[in-house]
């Protein structure tokens, strides 16, 4: 009596259902780019490209400022700047976080919120001075941030670095938007509001960073 293949041994026949079935469903592996998820050191990702998007619209932004000064055209290329702020985080927290994307995120909101501020002085809408507070803080936190990052070391930004944020956002639209414009005293208050909380969070994330424990290597 011939015996079935694989009897006895644990291994299934050929034309056992189960074979056909995992045949059928292919090898078993990790999330790729293919099913919607990208890996830790992917570069080329829909987040990503959101954030260079804005990059490349920033200068449309500075080129509306100093042509138009404060107006509708304006105010709303800083709001659809300001609002997809968080979509490139949105889409990269579906599809997977990145290293590059945890870089170049917060790089991009640096340099679209400065690139703005930098154009209000410019062209003699604000005092240099506050400006150049905030610019030196998102300057030394980027160079911090690159460095921990070398270490493998993370910092996730607090409650309050979130509120300086929408600060300096509330400032540069207030100068750009017609109706709020011409109340200088209002928008300075904002903006000087801003400068302390972000020198605050500042010193805050350059104590966290050496606090920090370095990232255990990866196994």
């Amino acid at each position: 009596m011939a015996l079935d293949a694989g009897a006895g041994t644990g291994v299934p026949a050929p034309g056992d259902p189960g074979v056909l079935s995992a045949v059928a469903a292919g090898p078993r592996s990790r999330p790729t780019a293919h099913d919607g998820s990208f890996g830790p050191s992917a570069l080329a990702t829909p987040a990503n490209a959101v954030t260079l998007a804005r990059l490349l619209a920033t200068p449309v932004m500075v080129l509306l400022i100093v042509r138009q000064g404060p107006s509708w055209a304006s105010v709303a290329a800083w709001f659809a700047l300001s609002c997809t702020d968080g979509l490139d985080g949105y889409v990269a927290r579906r599809q997977g976080t990145t290293r590059s994307g945890a870089f170049l995120d917060p790089l991009a909101d640096k340099i679209c919120v400065l690139a703005a501020m930098v154009t209000l002085v410019a062209t003699g809408t604000w005092w240099w001075l506050p400006v150049a507070l905030i610019a030196v803080r998102e300057i030394v936190q980027t160079a911090w941030r690159f460095h921990l990052g070398r270490r493998g070391v993370s910092v996730p930004a607090t409650k309050w670095a979130k509120v300086k944020t929408v600060l300096q956002d509330l400032a540069v639209g207030g100068a750009l938007l017609p109706w709020t414009a011409s109340h200088d005293t209002l928008v300075q208050a904002v903006l000087w509001a801003a400068v302390v909380l972000t020198l605050v969070t500042g010193v805050q994330y350059l104590l966290g960073g050496r606090q920090a424990p370095p990232a255990s290597a990866p196994s």
